[in-house]
C-alpha cells in the first residue's frame, strides 16, 4: 500500500467511526482535516493527493501528472541558486496608495493584509545570485501577493535591477507570474511598462566599453498575462516558458466576445505559444537552473565570462 492509499484508509477508517458512534465528539474529524490540510494538498491537475514534502521536494510538480504548481518567490529562488549566493536588493520600497483607492476596502489596508499573509513587501522579489557559479541578476515575480499584479514597487524594483546589471555586466534573468498591470495604482502602474522596457532596451545596447549586448531571459509561468506580458515578459532575447502556464494579453472571454469565435482549447497556453513562435522554448522545472546556465555560457563572450567570474 503506497502512502496515499494509506492515508486515504485512514481517512475513511476515521469517517465511518464517527459514523457508527454519534457519541464522539466531532473535533476528532475537524482535527484530521486540519492534519491533513497541514500534511497535504491536492494537484490543480489531475486532483490526486500530495505529500507537500514531497510536492517541496520536486519543485512543486505534480509526480503523478507532471503538473507544475505554482511555486512561491523564495522557494524559486532556493531552486535556482547555488546556495547561500542569494542577496536581495530594494526590499526597503514600499508601496504607497497615491489614488486612495477603495474598493471594498481600501488599498492601504489590502496591502497590510497581503504583507502579513505573504510575508513579503511586494509581488517581486529582486537580487543578485549565482546558477551554477554564474552570477546573474534574478527578479522573481509571487502570485500569492496581489495576483503578482505589477505596480510602482514591482516596476522600480526591475528598474534598479535591470540597471544594476546593465553596470555591472550581468546577464537577467525574470521570473514572470502576474495578472498583469495593479488596478489599484491605475496610470503609475501602466507606466511602469515603459519604464522596465526602456531599462531593458539599455541592457542590450552595446556600448564603446562594451561591445556585444547582455543576455536577458525572461521565463512565463502559471499565469503571465495583462501588463507583463505586454512589456518586459516578451523582451527576451530567449523567451522561455514552463509546461502548460497560461499566457496571453486579454482573457480569453473577451477575446472570443470580441471577435465572435470559439477559440482552440489549447489557447493561450505555453505550447500553444510555441507553435506559433511566441516563445522559444518550454523547459521543465526540474531543468530549468541547469538550462538558465547553459543559456548564459552560450551567450557570453570568453572576455565577458572572464569578467563574471570575478564578481
Amino acid at each position: 500500500m503506497s502512502l496515499f492509499d494509506w492515508f486515504e484508509d485512514r481517512r475513511r477508517q476515521q469517517e465511518a467511526l464517527l459514523e457508527t458512534n454519534p457519541n464522539l465528539v466531532s473535533s476528532g474529524k475537524d482535527s484530521l482535516e486540519a492534519a491533513a490540510k497541514g500534511l497535504w494538498t491536492q494537484c490543480d491537475g489531475c486532483g490526486v493527493l500530495i505529500y507537500i514534502r514531497d510536492l517541496q521536494e520536486n519543485q512543486r510538480v505534480c509526480s503523478d501528472c507532471d503538473y507544475h504548481l505554482q511555486i512561491s518567490a523564495p522557494e524559486r529562488i532556493k531552486n535556482l541558486l547555488d546556495t547561500d549566493t542569494w542577496q536581495e536588493m530594494d526590499s526597503h520600497l514600499l508601496a504607497c496608495d497615491p489614488l486612495t483607492f477603495h474598493d471594498k476596502k481600501d488599498y492601504s489596508e489590502r496591502l497590510i493584509e497581503t504583507r502579513t499573509r505573504t510575508k513579503l513587501t511586494d509581488s517581486v522579489l529582486t537580487g543578485v545570485g549565482r546558477i551554477n557559479q554564474w552570477p546573474v541578476a534574478l527578479g522573481v515575480m509571487d502570485f500569492r501577493f496581489m495576483g503578482g499584479s505589477m505596480g510602482s514597487v514591482v516596476g522600480e524594483r526591475l528598474t534598479r535591477l535591470i540597471e544594476y546589471a546593465t553596470a555591472s555586466l550581468l546577464p537577467v534573468i525574470i521570473i514572470c507570474a502576474s495578472g498583469g498591470a495593479r488596478m489599484q495604482e491605475g496610470i503609475f502602474s501602466l507606466m511602469q511598462m515603459a519604464k522596465i522596457s526602456s531599462a531593458l532596451r539599455l541592457h542590450r545596447t552595446p556600448t564603446n566599453t562594451r561591445k556585444s549586448s547582455l543576455l536577458y531571459v525572461p521565463v512565463l509561468t502559471y499565469p503571465t498575462t495583462g501588463g507583463v506580458t505586454a512589456s518586459f515578459a516578451m523582451l527576451g532575447d530567449v523567451i522561455v516558458a514552463e509546461p502548460k502556464a497560461l499566457i496571453g494579453f486579454a482573457g480569453r472571454r473577451v477575446i472570443e466576445q470580441t471577435l465572435g469565435e470559439t477559440l482552440p482549447d489549447d489557447f493561450q497556453t505555453a505550447e500553444y505559444l510555441l507553435k506559433h513562435g511566441f516563445v522559444d522554448m518550454i523547459v521543465h522545472r526540474l531543468q530549468l537552473k541547469q538550462t538558465l546556465s547553459d543559456l548564459i555560457e552560450f551567450h557570453h563572450p570568453i572576455s565577458l565570462k572572464e569578467h563574471m567570474l570575478t564578481i
